[in-house]
């Protein structure tokens, strides 16, 4: 229970209510919105979330540790850590406007993916990630880093152009892998 990818992947969860700490407009400074060293320090715990995700995975299947608790754990980990850091962000106000269309399709695809994997797994039906899904992953880890990073260096707005640009890529993929998971979960749906 408490081998390395584990720990890893608790200290994931762990690790949101300090995001959420850095960045609550009313938690810092008397409910002013957060100062750049706050994004700043919210930037690099944001990082290290990223690590730990790959590493969780990475070592369990190189040492052969994968467990049961880890299949459960790593999913929810993911889940939770991307709907805080999307709440955290409309609520701060860095994605605003249009944008949250894109941070929405974001949300709810994790939620319904997440319901739809439930319902096939007690079908014993399996639903792999695709190579699309993961690069829709890595978009979503681009364009919240990027957005967390502007607040820290708001002299640099391409940083922030490049987190929203990255925030549409991920919800289009987002559409897509959706779509596809969807399509599959239809079809045991009888």
């Amino acid at each position: 229970m408490l081998s390395l990818p584990n720990l890893l992947t608790l200290s994931r969860i762990l690790a949101v209510p300090i995001l959420l700490f850095l960045l609550w407009p009313g938690v810092v400074e008397g409910g002013h919105q957060p100062k750049p060293i706050d994004y700043a320090f919210a930037f690099g715990l944001y990082c290290l979330m990223g690590i730990t995700d790959y590493f969780d995975g990475y070592v369990a299947r190189a040492r052969g540790t994968v467990s049961r608790l880890g299949i459960f754990l790593d999913p929810i980990a993911d889940k939770i850590m991307i709907a805080a850091v999307i709440l955290l962000l409309v609520f701060t106000r860095d994605i605003a406007g249009y944008h949250v269309i894109a941070a929405l399709v974001i949300l709810l695809r994790e939620i319904i993916v997440s319901g739809l994997r439930e319902f096939l797994a007690t079908l014993q039906v399996s639903m792999p990630v695709t190579r699309l899904a993961k690069w829709k992953t890595a978009f979503q880890l681009i364009a919240f880093g990027a957005l967390i990073l502007a607040g820290a260096v708001p002299a640099m707005a391409w940083v922030k152009t490049v987190g929203l640009a990255s925030l549409w890529g991920a919800a289009v993929l987002t559409l897509i892998t959706g779509w596809d998971y969807l399509r599959v979960g239809l079809k045991h749906m009888d």
